[in-house]
């Protein structure tokens, strides 16, 4: 059956079932996002919802899309197409009506700090992406500039591939890289100023592009405590791992139980929902204040 957002609603066909994102056929030029509270670790769906999540995700999406329309124009065409009382009320705060566009095959990731793959990477090879980097940097360091790290996009449940910006030229032509480089590097700086003024570090962050009658837009999410690594700056230190906004508490709780990190995944205990909810919705609030 067709469900919308395990509603048993069948008022538009299900196009994709993703790890968080339900996308349905709108309008032939339309396609309804509906973002669930669904939550991946590792590349496996949990079990265990975290309320909120989703509207936190629109929401901040909805954001950074409007303050960044002046750099690239994105695919969103309604930011809330539910009213909280009508019918798809569950819906509300959590779907958006956006325009069709055919996706790129590459993630554009933006690095401004040295964690995660790119750290591994560094330790093996001194580079990440083969852009080499200065020696002694540690977990967590400042790059000296944001570097363009590009992915393939991988299919559900499996891992992306990091690539470099070569192989990136091949799939999508030399001229497209550049833009969507170029264009990833100034949509990094504009949300990692914002955020740090409000007391987040954006430590990395992943933008998908497409293109629309030829043109290039941004689509799917727009730094979100799941597309990027959300750091408190009042607490950075570099040299250790950085307790975050975004679902690394959740990573850690998972790296203390004795699971081999392949689906089904295990329940999450209340606290650690509760406790992962807040630093969602904490991260929302000061992201998007006044």
């Amino acid at each position: 059956m067709t469900t919308l957002y395990e509603s048993g609603e069948t008022a538009w066909g299900l196009i994709n079932r993703g790890k968080v994102r339900d996308v349905y056929e709108y309008a032939p030029d339309r396609l309804l996002i509906v973002v669930t509270d669904r939550l991946s670790a590792f590349d496996v769906v949990l079990p265990t919802p975290i309320p909120e999540k989703g509207m936190v995700l629109t929401q901040i999406s909805n954001f950074w899309f409007g303050q960044t329309a002046p750099i690239i124009p994105n695919h969103l065409v309604d930011p809330d197409p539910f009213d909280v009382d009508g019918e798809h009320g569950h819906l509300a705060g959590r779907s958006v009506v956006v325009k069709r566009a055919e996706a790129l095959p590459v993630e554009a990731i933006v690095r401004g700090y040295l964690t995660g793959s790119g750290r591994k990477d560094y330790e093996r090879t001194g580079a990440v992406c083969g852009i080499d980097l200065p020696a002694g940097l540690v977990e967590a360091s400042r790059l000296p500039e944001p570097i363009f790290t590009p992915s393939t996009k991988a299919a559900l449940g499996a891992h992306d591939e990091n690539i470099s910006f070569a192989q990136t030229v091949d799939l999508i032509g030399r001229e497209l890289a550049e833009r969507v480089r170029d264009t990833a590097l100034e949509l990094y700086a504009f949300g990692a100023a914002h955020a740090l003024e409000r007391g987040i570090i954006i430590a990395d962050t992943k933008f998908e592009f497409g293109l629309l009658d030829g043109e290039l837009i941004l689509i799917d999410e727009a730094m979100t405590p799941d597309s990027s690594r959300f750091w408190p700056a009042d607490g950075y230190r570099p040299g250790s791992s950085q307790p975050s906004y975004d679902k690394q508490y959740v990573r850690d709780y998972l790296e203390t139980l004795d699971w081999d990190k392949t689906a089904p995944g295990p329940e999450l205990p209340p606290e650690v929902v509760a406790r992962t909810s807040e630093k969602y919705l904490e991260a929302w609030r000061r992201l998007t204040r006044p």
